[in-house]
């Protein structure tokens, strides 16, 4: 007999409003100004493909290619350089998002994190291709650490939907 996990619960419709929130605040997390600094996670990249993951249908290649685009423009980096990363990890992320689902929060870090190290590997060959300078080698830092934190952010984006559906005062949740 298979016994169930606790991560099979039934989970209620995500709000889309919900989804934007997130999706602006972790660009807005990205755009706060702490200075050039390679081992900072990439917020956006975390809730993109959280969301990849969860709501394939909802979110996309194309939004990862438009707030790719937008971190470009803020970053002043070469156009399409972050666009092309999103949208790379992007596809990755839907490719393996049902068989990801199939397993535990710190198994699922562990094959998220090959995605976060291609995304930055991408990123760091279009910088040197384009004539940048190499950031030392404290960026492989950086999908460590978005891979050590999905269990917490899985964990609170889908904190909404597992609300119990008609809360009464018998129940708690």
């Amino acid at each position: 007999m298979i016994l169930p996990r606790a991560s099979d619960q039934l989970l209620l419709p995500v709000n889309p409003l919900f989804i934007a929130a997130t999706l602006l605040a972790a660009f807005g997390l990205n755009l706060l100004p702490f200075g050039r600094m390679p081992a900072l996670p990439d917020w956006l990249a975390l809730t993109l493909v959280f969301w990849n993951v969860h709501q394939p249908r909802r979110v996309g290649i194309g939004w990862a290619f438009l707030f790719g685009l937008l971190m470009d423009v803020h970053q002043g980096a070469l156009l399409g350089q972050h666009a092309l990363a999103y949208t790379l990890l992007s596809f990755a992320a839907i490719a393996i998002h049902r068989r990801l689902l199939w397993f535990g929060l710190p198994e699922q870090a562990l094959q998220i994190a090959p995605l976060f190290f291609a995304a930055h590997f991408v990123e760091l060959l279009a910088r040197l291709v384009a004539g940048g300078m190499f950031p030392g080698w404290r960026f492989l830092v950086a999908p460590l650490l978005e891979a050590a934190l999905w269990p917490l952010a899985a964990t609170l984006l889908l904190a909404p939907q597992r609300r119990a559906p008609d809360p009464d005062e018998n129940r708690p949740l």
